[in-house]
Protein backbone atom coordinates (compact mmCIF):
# COMPACT_ATOMS: atom_id res chain seq x y z
CA UNK A 1 0.00 0.00 0.00
CA UNK A 2 0.94 3.43 -1.13
CA UNK A 3 2.10 6.02 1.79
CA UNK A 4 -0.92 8.15 2.48
CA UNK A 5 0.27 12.17 2.34
CA UNK A 6 0.45 14.14 5.29
CA UNK A 7 -1.71 16.66 6.02
CA UNK A 8 -0.72 20.15 5.82
CA UNK A 9 -1.89 20.89 9.17
CA UNK A 10 -0.30 17.58 10.82
CA UNK A 11 2.59 18.94 9.64
CA UNK A 12 2.21 22.53 10.92
CA UNK A 13 1.36 20.64 14.44
CA UNK A 14 4.55 18.87 14.22
CA UNK A 15 6.71 21.95 13.28
CA UNK A 16 4.88 23.64 16.40
CA UNK A 17 5.96 20.54 18.89
CA UNK A 18 9.53 20.23 17.65
CA UNK A 19 10.20 24.15 17.97
CA UNK A 20 11.47 25.60 21.49
CA UNK A 21 8.89 27.39 23.26
CA UNK A 22 9.72 31.06 23.82
CA UNK A 23 11.68 31.55 26.87
CA UNK A 24 8.93 32.67 29.67
CA UNK A 25 9.73 36.49 31.24
CA UNK A 26 11.00 35.88 35.47
CA UNK A 27 9.42 36.71 37.68
CA UNK A 28 9.41 39.88 39.49
CA UNK A 29 11.24 38.32 42.88
CA UNK A 30 13.39 37.07 40.40
CA UNK A 31 14.16 40.53 38.62
CA UNK A 32 14.48 42.09 41.98
CA UNK A 33 16.80 39.85 43.45
CA UNK A 34 18.98 40.54 40.51
CA UNK A 35 18.62 44.45 41.05
CA UNK A 36 20.02 43.77 44.80
CA UNK A 37 23.04 42.18 43.28
CA UNK A 38 23.52 44.51 41.26
CA UNK A 39 23.13 47.01 43.62
CA UNK A 40 25.23 45.81 45.89
CA UNK A 41 28.32 45.61 43.10
CA UNK A 42 27.01 49.00 42.28
CA UNK A 43 28.20 50.62 45.92
CA UNK A 44 31.30 48.55 46.34
CA UNK A 45 32.78 49.54 42.79
CA UNK A 46 31.51 53.29 43.09
CA UNK A 47 32.57 53.59 46.40
CA UNK A 48 36.72 54.61 45.12
CA UNK A 49 35.50 56.74 42.52
CA UNK A 50 34.61 60.43 42.43
CA UNK A 51 32.89 62.42 39.91
CA UNK A 52 31.99 66.30 39.21
CA UNK A 53 28.81 67.23 39.19
CA UNK A 54 27.47 71.04 37.48
CA UNK A 55 24.33 71.94 39.84
CA UNK A 56 22.18 73.87 38.45
CA UNK A 57 19.12 75.12 40.36
CA UNK A 58 16.13 77.49 40.22
CA UNK A 59 13.56 79.36 42.74
CA UNK A 60 10.16 81.07 42.05
CA UNK A 61 7.03 81.26 44.27
CA UNK A 62 3.39 80.47 42.28
CA UNK A 63 0.77 82.68 44.09
CA UNK A 64 -2.48 80.44 43.28
CA UNK A 65 -5.44 82.73 44.24
CA UNK A 66 -7.50 85.72 42.64
CA UNK A 67 -4.16 86.68 40.54
CA UNK A 68 -2.18 83.92 39.44
CA UNK A 69 1.33 85.33 39.21
CA UNK A 70 5.02 84.08 39.42
CA UNK A 71 8.03 85.64 41.17
CA UNK A 72 11.08 84.08 39.98
CA UNK A 73 13.51 84.19 43.05
CA UNK A 74 16.50 83.44 41.01
CA UNK A 75 19.09 80.26 39.97
CA UNK A 76 22.23 79.39 41.60
CA UNK A 77 25.21 76.70 39.80
CA UNK A 78 27.32 74.71 41.84
CA UNK A 79 30.03 72.79 41.05
CA UNK A 80 31.07 69.74 43.10
CA UNK A 81 33.02 66.81 43.48
CA UNK A 82 30.85 63.52 44.34
CA UNK A 83 31.40 60.72 45.71
CA UNK A 84 30.14 57.73 47.43
CA UNK A 85 31.49 56.92 51.50
CA UNK A 86 30.19 54.50 54.38
CA UNK A 87 31.15 56.40 57.95
CA UNK A 88 32.27 53.81 60.31
CA UNK A 89 29.10 52.15 62.05
CA UNK A 90 26.47 53.14 59.37
CA UNK A 91 24.37 50.89 58.00
CA UNK A 92 23.67 52.47 54.35
CA UNK A 93 25.87 54.17 51.93
CA UNK A 94 26.01 58.09 51.50
CA UNK A 95 26.60 60.69 49.00
CA UNK A 96 28.83 63.25 49.78
CA UNK A 97 28.70 66.57 47.85
CA UNK A 98 31.86 69.00 48.32
CA UNK A 99 31.32 71.84 46.65
CA UNK A 100 33.82 74.04 45.39
CA UNK A 101 32.22 76.63 43.73
CA UNK A 102 28.84 78.83 43.95
CA UNK A 103 28.07 81.07 41.71
CA UNK A 104 31.14 81.56 39.85
CA UNK A 105 33.10 82.02 43.48
CA UNK A 106 35.25 79.75 45.10
CA UNK A 107 33.86 78.25 48.41
CA UNK A 108 36.95 76.27 49.80
CA UNK A 109 40.54 75.08 48.79
CA UNK A 110 40.68 71.44 47.03
CA UNK A 111 41.20 70.05 50.33
CA UNK A 112 39.04 67.17 51.16
CA UNK A 113 36.40 67.84 54.00
CA UNK A 114 35.35 64.21 53.99
CA UNK A 115 38.20 63.10 55.76
CA UNK A 116 38.12 65.53 58.26
CA UNK A 117 34.24 64.38 59.02
CA UNK A 118 35.28 61.30 59.40
CA UNK A 119 38.29 61.41 61.23
CA UNK A 120 36.27 62.52 64.34
CA UNK A 121 35.88 59.22 65.92
CA UNK A 122 34.82 60.79 69.18
CA UNK A 123 31.27 61.13 67.14
CA UNK A 124 28.36 58.78 66.41
CA UNK A 125 27.74 56.89 62.75
CA UNK A 126 24.45 58.92 63.00
CA UNK A 127 26.11 62.28 63.95
CA UNK A 128 28.49 61.33 61.08
CA UNK A 129 25.98 60.53 58.59
CA UNK A 130 23.78 63.79 59.89
CA UNK A 131 27.08 66.06 59.05
CA UNK A 132 27.83 64.55 55.95
CA UNK A 133 24.35 65.06 54.96
CA UNK A 134 24.20 68.72 56.49
CA UNK A 135 27.43 69.53 54.69
CA UNK A 136 26.18 68.02 51.16
CA UNK A 137 22.71 70.53 51.21
CA UNK A 138 24.81 73.74 52.01
CA UNK A 139 24.56 75.44 49.66
CA UNK A 140 20.95 74.67 48.00
CA UNK A 141 19.17 77.64 46.85
CA UNK A 142 15.42 78.57 47.98
CA UNK A 143 13.48 78.13 51.50
CA UNK A 144 12.25 74.49 51.24
CA UNK A 145 14.75 72.03 53.53
CA UNK A 146 16.19 69.74 51.76
CA UNK A 147 18.89 66.81 51.72
CA UNK A 148 17.84 64.20 49.33
CA UNK A 149 18.91 65.86 46.76
CA UNK A 150 21.74 63.42 45.91
CA UNK A 151 21.61 60.60 42.92
CA UNK A 152 21.90 57.77 44.59
CA UNK A 153 19.83 58.13 47.52
CA UNK A 154 16.27 55.70 45.70
CA UNK A 155 19.32 52.79 44.93
CA UNK A 156 19.37 52.15 48.50
CA UNK A 157 16.04 50.93 48.75
CA UNK A 158 17.07 48.07 46.29
CA UNK A 159 19.62 46.69 48.26
CA UNK A 160 18.44 43.26 49.35
CA UNK A 161 18.75 44.29 53.08
CA UNK A 162 16.15 47.20 52.70
CA UNK A 163 13.63 45.43 50.08
CA UNK A 164 11.43 43.89 52.44
CA UNK A 165 10.35 47.65 53.83
CA UNK A 166 8.70 48.00 50.11
CA UNK A 167 5.94 46.91 48.32
CA UNK A 168 6.97 46.39 44.31
CA UNK A 169 4.89 46.04 41.48
CA UNK A 170 5.64 46.26 37.82
CA UNK A 171 3.80 49.05 36.31
CA UNK A 172 2.79 50.32 32.54
CA UNK A 173 3.42 54.10 33.63
CA UNK A 174 6.73 54.62 32.00
CA UNK A 175 7.34 58.98 31.09
CA UNK A 176 9.15 60.48 34.17
CA UNK A 177 7.13 63.65 35.44
CA UNK A 178 10.23 66.21 35.27
CA UNK A 179 11.11 65.12 31.68
CA UNK A 180 9.87 68.90 30.74
CA UNK A 181 12.56 70.51 33.14
CA UNK A 182 15.37 70.47 30.77
CA UNK A 183 16.09 69.52 26.94
CA UNK A 184 16.21 65.76 26.48
CA UNK A 185 17.57 65.51 22.95
CA UNK A 186 19.97 62.76 23.78
CA UNK A 187 17.06 60.73 25.08
CA UNK A 188 18.65 60.34 28.80
CA UNK A 189 15.19 59.74 30.20
CA UNK A 190 14.05 57.44 27.75
CA UNK A 191 14.80 53.37 28.17
CA UNK A 192 13.88 50.35 25.59
CA UNK A 193 10.54 48.71 26.11
CA UNK A 194 12.41 45.52 27.12
CA UNK A 195 12.90 47.51 30.26
CA UNK A 196 10.57 46.91 33.58
CA UNK A 197 9.10 49.77 34.94
CA UNK A 198 9.02 48.26 38.52
CA UNK A 199 6.38 51.07 40.94
CA UNK A 200 7.65 50.76 45.04
CA UNK A 201 6.05 52.12 47.87
CA UNK A 202 7.63 51.94 51.38
CA UNK A 203 5.64 50.24 53.82
CA UNK A 204 7.68 49.98 56.99
CA UNK A 205 8.40 52.22 59.71
CA UNK A 206 10.67 53.82 60.57
CA UNK A 207 11.10 55.21 57.24
CA UNK A 208 14.51 55.56 55.13
CA UNK A 209 13.42 59.05 55.08
CA UNK A 210 12.99 61.32 58.08
CA UNK A 211 11.60 65.06 58.62
CA UNK A 212 13.74 67.65 60.23
CA UNK A 213 10.97 66.20 63.54
CA UNK A 214 12.57 62.94 62.95
CA UNK A 215 8.90 62.01 61.46
CA UNK A 216 7.79 59.24 59.00
CA UNK A 217 8.13 60.15 55.49
CA UNK A 218 7.65 57.24 52.97
CA UNK A 219 9.03 57.60 49.78
CA UNK A 220 7.30 56.28 46.54
CA UNK A 221 8.48 55.86 43.15
CA UNK A 222 9.55 53.92 40.28
CA UNK A 223 12.75 51.46 39.10
CA UNK A 224 13.44 51.66 35.29
CA UNK A 225 15.30 47.66 35.50
CA UNK A 226 16.54 45.34 32.75
CA UNK A 227 14.88 42.07 33.74
CA UNK A 228 17.62 40.10 32.83
CA UNK A 229 20.51 41.83 34.29
CA UNK A 230 19.23 43.56 37.31
CA UNK A 231 20.48 46.72 35.91
CA UNK A 232 18.93 50.62 37.13
CA UNK A 233 18.83 52.93 33.98
CA UNK A 234 16.51 55.13 35.28
CA UNK A 235 15.16 55.73 38.96
CA UNK A 236 12.15 57.74 40.52
CA UNK A 237 11.91 59.28 44.38
CA UNK A 238 8.80 60.99 45.05
CA UNK A 239 8.24 62.39 48.85
CA UNK A 240 5.79 64.42 50.61
CA UNK A 241 3.29 65.19 53.61
CA UNK A 242 0.85 68.36 53.57
CA UNK A 243 3.68 71.12 54.07
CA UNK A 244 5.65 70.12 50.69
CA UNK A 245 6.16 67.26 48.10
CA UNK A 246 9.03 66.34 46.18
CA UNK A 247 10.40 64.30 42.75
CA UNK A 248 13.85 63.38 42.02
CA UNK A 249 14.27 61.45 38.85
CA UNK A 250 18.21 60.26 37.73
CA UNK A 251 19.10 58.56 34.78
CA UNK A 252 22.23 56.22 34.55
CA UNK A 253 24.43 55.38 31.72
CA UNK A 254 27.61 53.14 31.37
CA UNK A 255 31.09 54.85 32.70
CA UNK A 256 33.91 52.41 31.07
CA UNK A 257 36.10 53.03 34.63
CA UNK A 258 33.46 51.75 36.80
CA UNK A 259 32.53 49.39 34.33
CA UNK A 260 28.42 49.51 35.31
CA UNK A 261 25.86 52.44 34.96
CA UNK A 262 26.68 55.62 36.65
CA UNK A 263 24.49 58.89 37.51
CA UNK A 264 24.48 60.95 34.06
CA UNK A 265 21.65 63.41 34.91
CA UNK A 266 19.62 64.60 38.13
CA UNK A 267 16.01 66.40 38.02
CA UNK A 268 14.11 67.62 40.74
CA UNK A 269 10.93 69.13 41.63
CA UNK A 270 9.75 70.50 45.01
CA UNK A 271 6.42 72.48 45.95
CA UNK A 272 5.19 73.83 48.96
CA UNK A 273 2.02 74.95 50.65
CA UNK A 274 3.39 78.53 50.26
CA UNK A 275 4.02 78.49 46.76
CA UNK A 276 7.64 78.21 46.71
CA UNK A 277 8.61 75.97 43.57
CA UNK A 278 12.12 74.78 42.86
CA UNK A 279 13.56 73.17 40.49
CA UNK A 280 17.19 71.49 39.32
CA UNK A 281 19.37 69.88 36.75
CA UNK A 282 22.30 68.11 37.93
CA UNK A 283 24.40 66.87 35.09
CA UNK A 284 27.69 64.38 36.24
CA UNK A 285 30.74 63.59 33.96
CA UNK A 286 35.21 63.36 35.22
CA UNK A 287 34.58 60.16 36.76
CA UNK A 288 37.78 59.47 38.12
CA UNK A 289 39.63 57.11 40.98
CA UNK A 290 39.73 58.50 44.73
CA UNK A 291 42.74 60.12 45.53
CA UNK A 292 44.63 58.79 47.80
Amino acid sequence: MAPRATSAAAVALAAALAAPSAAEPPALPTVLARAGEYVTVFHQKLSGIVADERYEQHWEVLWNGPHKATNDLGKRLILSDLLLTKPRGAADWLQYRDAYEVDGKPVRDRHERLTTLLADRSVSAAEQVARIREESARYNLGDIDRNVNTPLLAMRFLLPENQARFSFKRTADRATSTIDLAPDADGVFRVSAEVWAVEYDEVRKPTIIRTRGNRDLPAHGRFWIEPDTGRVLLSELRAGNGSVRGTIDVSYQSEPLVGMLVPKEMREEYFDKAGSHITGVAVYGRFRQVED
